[in-house]
């Protein structure tokens, strides 16, 4: 049966609608099948066209509910729930249904001081940086301040998402038939590491990875988070 991933979190702005969309768009491109779920009531639909996923419309209890059940009975697929923020009930929903639970967060202190009351609260789930700066000072002090203010939690963050631009294309209502490289290798890399800690390889999928869309799928060891076995995730 497809397995559940929840983007949720208690705070809005951290990309928790681009982290979804960024993650099926990797998955597609390593050959996975997945759903974008979303259940943010403050946002319409974006219909499948153009992307390597498909997209779903749970923002009602009842819609999310079908939506689940059905991809419970698909083999080989991946759910990929978009949550919206300052929900907690609903994150605390979500979060019972699923099989990894993934908090965004932003460089800014208050983004870190939130997602580490999420961490406490989910102790499922992982923290993924993101809009991490490019520059290499910006970059430095935003890992200094993750470190000093997250060290005992570093087995459960993932590595950063880089700020792009072009990620916004992949909230459009029409999507690009070519997206930039930077963005598909960004969408590649987020996927590889959810692959990993669902210890899921990156070429399982049912769909054919092309020769030029995938070069090395393995992150090593030492810089992977604690992974979960399937009864600790359930």
């Amino acid at each position: 049966m497809a397995e559940i991933i929840c983007i949720i979190g208690n705070k809005g702005g951290t990309g928790k609608t681009t982290l979804s969309h960024m993650l099926c768009q990797g998955l597609g491109l390593l050959g996975h099948r997945s759903a974008c779920v979303l259940t943010d009531t403050s946002r319409e639909p974006l219909a499948p066209e153009g992307r390597r996923y498909i997209t779903a419309d749970a923002r009602t209890r009842d819609a999310l509910t079908k939506v689940v059940d059905k991809l419970r009975t698909l083999d080989n697929w991946l759910g990929v729930i978009d949550g919206g923020g300052n929900r907690t009930e609903m994150d605390r929903k979500l979060y019972a249904l699923s099989d990894i639970v993934l908090l965004p967060f932003r460089e800014s202190h208050e983004d870190i001081r939130t997602v580490l009351r999420d961490l406490e609260m989910f102790p499922r789930a992982y923290a993924v940086p993101t809009q991490w700066p490019a520059n290499a000072w910006q970059r430095d002090a935003a890992d200094r301040s993750v470190a000093l203010l997250m060290g005992a939690y570093r087995h459960r963050i993932l590595k950063p998402v880089g700020a792009l631009s072009a990620s916004k294309l992949l909230l459009q209502k029409q999507v690009p038939d070519q997206l930039p490289t930077p963005l598909a290798n960004a969408c590649r890399a987020f996927a590889r590491q959810v692959l990993q800690v669902l210890e899921i390889g990156a070429g399982d999928g049912s769909e054919p990875i092309a020769d030029d869309e995938d070069e090395t799928v393995h992150i090593p060891p030492a810089e992977m988070p604690l992974r979960l076995s399937q009864a600790q995730r359930r």
